[in-house]
């Protein structure tokens, strides 16, 4: 016999609120924006694992940094391809993010060093929690930082909160509607004969919160379902990478430009934990290099195929702390505490390094190991709520933070 749950299923369709059932996607307007009207919006990636930011963006200007690490270190910049791509003559990325250094240099994306959580866990699952929620020690707060930011709208499209994940993430779990579906091909009713049965059952039920439900289900299926019958090839000759990331960002792009008012997009990816073979046989080879290329690839292609719509767009990169300082006995490193975080978009003050950094001596690091926080990761975020978003209530989004201590990432 069928059943809701395997109906559901099948479906591959998540959808999280709280309270009665909504009714705004049978009402929603969500064609197309009106002239001069195209939203804002803001993508958040979170990069699970606990990437070494250090090896990310490479302080080659610390001497610090080459004698903590002297098997995994990135080599200064010299113009080849396995060392450091300079930036500001102490900074550098990882040689392989190079698909990132044209927009640094057209001001596209900023750093922000030394960023993370003041919270000194050292635990990923209650880090990414505490950053997800937005509200880092307090394991109490049962929804996330991105649900509270969504402003209110009186009929808000059926696809205004978007995860390209199998579940909907904490940081968009709360009161405002949100999805979740791991690929835009799969958000559909595969058993049409099921699908028919469950429609006709639901939507001609006397219980209005099944009903309402019903109507919802069905409509954000048929909305991802002509998404989906659309062709699309990216613009400007982009070309995606066939990793998680990529063909989320290719999905999130899809939903972008068919303009069915997205506001707030979220992607994760994993692999980062890297305490064993952190690098090859060369520093610039390896575990590291192979996710950070994929990674920089994919944020690259996004851009070049959004062209001039990324002014509207504000992409956000985090993750829940950094790695220690000094590398392991396995070529790799160990659980840290502040970490880097990029920002991108065509509002980004860009060009830059933001953020204090607090070097890399010995009494400069945090519990003799690890890299200091010196920003706060939800002045970063505070700041892209007001700013993208239109949403001043910093108090009411992260709560018990003062949200007047931004660092200016954006203009």
């Amino acid at each position: 016999m069928l059943s809701r749950r395997l109906f559901l299923k099948n479906s591959s369709l998540a959808m999280v609120g709280i309270g009665s059932a909504p009714a705004w996607l049978s009402r929603a307007v969500y064609a197309k924006d009106g002239p001069g009207e195209r939203k804002r919006i803001l993508i958040t990636i979170f990069q699970r694992g606990a990437v070494d930011g250090l090896n990310v963006v490479i302080p080659h200007g610390e001497p610090n940094y080459y004698s903590l690490r002297p098997g995994i270190a990135i080599p200064r910049p010299d113009g080849t391809d396995a060392a450091a791509i300079d930036l500001d003559g102490h900074f550098g990325l990882h040689p392989a993010l190079h698909s990132l250094k044209p927009l640094w240099d057209n001001g596209q994306l900023a750093i922000v060093e030394a960023v993370g959580s003041p919270d000194p866990t050292r635990s990923h699952f209650d880090a990414q929690d505490y950053m997800e929620s937005g509200t880092p020690g307090l394991k109490a707060t049962y929804d996330g930082w991105l649900n509270r930011a969504l402003v209110e709208e009186r009929f808000p499209s059926p696809l205004r909160a978007v995860s390209l994940s199998p579940d909907l993430p904490r940081t968009l779990r709360g009161t405002n509607k949100a999805l979740a579906v791991g690929n835009l091909n799969d958000f559909q009713v595969k058993d049409a004969s099921a699908a028919g049965t469950f429609e006709t059952m639901y939507g001609t039920s006397t219980d209005t919160v099944l009903n309402g439900t019903a109507r919802e289900t069905f409509e954000a299926v048929k909305t991802v379902q002509s998404l989906c019958n659309a062709p699309y090839t990216p613009a400007n000759g982009a070309k995606y990478p066939g990793g998680r990331l990529g063909q989320s960002l290719l999905q999130i792009a899809r939903m972008i430009k068919a303009n069915v008012g997205l506001e707030v997009a979220f992607a994760d990816v994993g692999g980062w934990d890297t305490h064993v073979n952190e690098v090859g046989g060369q520093p610039h080879t390896g575990q590291l290099a192979n996710l950070l290329r994929d990674f920089g690839d994919a944020l690259a292609a996004f851009s070049q195929d959004m062209g001039d719509r990324m002014a509207d767009i504000t992409v956000a990169t985090m993750s829940e702390f950094g790695r220690t300082v000094k590398e392991n006995g396995n070529r790799g490193t160990d659980h840290g505490h502040a970490n880097v975080m990029f920002v991108l978009g065509g509002s980004v003050r860009g060009g830059r390094v933001h953020g204090q950094w607090p070097g890399l001596a010995p009494e400069q690091l945090y519990e003799g190991r690890d890299l200091n926080v010196t920003t706060d990761f939800r002045s970063v975020l505070a700041e892209l709520v007001m700013k993208r978003m239109g949403n001043r209530e910093i108090a009411t989004v992260f709560p018990g933070f003062d949200g007047s201590r931004a660092i200016g990432v954006l203009a």
